[in-house]
């Protein structure tokens, strides 16, 4: 009785001191689906798992940081900030937060996944999830109280729309090609730049984002991701086999 006393007191402790990560929700669940199926993902309906993850993360989170990154300096987004991020994927403690290097981390434990053989499509599910955070601009600028008061309000703005126009956002995509690393953090850069000053546009202007502006920028994940998803089919694929990962 008296280790357990001892074990929750220690507990107790620890979740008061845990500095923790800000509220790292992007897009809800049925936006981040669509994102993942309009790219072409098999494991489509999986895509808001890393939210739920999160969700249980009390002591010594993990994932948060994955989800965001907080431009307090209001930094142009260039492939090197990308590049810089990548080491710190799955680092706990960083409230900066390190979404553009989640997506190559991802990408890397895919490959190395699949290389040995293993089941790899959930860094995948992963991968998706952090493509269409990485539109939101609420997660490329600065976590104050604009963002903190508009946060949910606008990763919503097209949730109870988006599951009936997957094929609007199909015809609109233009994914781009990838061929290396350094295309890919070429891509993220594009497409984080974009966010970011789209957030700083309705932060100026004191409002949320429109309907149009956040297709936009929902199409600009699902166009991101695609072309993930067929950098990776040439890539790891054998010759006449197609990824699991990958619908026909």
């Amino acid at each position: 009785m008296r280790f357990l006393t001892l074990r929750i007191a220690a507990i107790t402790a620890l979740f008061f001191a845990q500095q923790f990560q800000p509220d790292a929700n992007a897009w809800h669940d049925k936006t981040h689906l669509t994102v993942a199926e309009a790219a072409g993902f098999d494991l489509w309906y999986s895509a808001a798992a890393p939210d739920v993850a999160k969700s249980k993360e009390m002591f010594g989170p993990v994932e948060s940081p994955n989800h965001y990154y907080n431009n307090n300096a209001n930094k142009r987004v260039t492939p090197e900030m990308v590049m810089a991020q990548v080491g710190r994927y799955n680092q706990p403690g960083d409230d900066e937060g390190h979404l553009y290097g989640a997506i190559i981390g991802a990408v890397r434990d895919y490959r190395a996944m699949k290389k040995s053989g293993k089941y790899a499509n959930y860094p995948l599910v992963y991968c998706a999830h952090y493509c269409g955070d990485l539109s939101m601009p609420l997660h490329n600028t600065r976590y104050d109280d604009f963002n903190k008061e508009r946060h949910s309000i606008n990763d919503g703005i097209i949730e109870n729309s988006v599951r009936r126009n997957i094929g609007y956002i199909q015809r609109m995509m233009r994914p781009p090609v990838i061929n290396s690393e350094a295309d890919l953090a070429r891509e993220i850069a594009v497409v984080a730049e974009s966010a970011r000053k789209l957030g700083l546009k309705i932060r100026r202007e004191k409002r949320d984002m429109s309907v149009d502006e956040t297709y936009t920028q929902v199409i600009r994940s699902a166009s991101l991701f695609n072309a993930i998803l067929a950098w990776l089919e040439r890539t790891q694929t054998p010759t006449g086999e197609r990824a699991a990962a990958i619908t026909n």
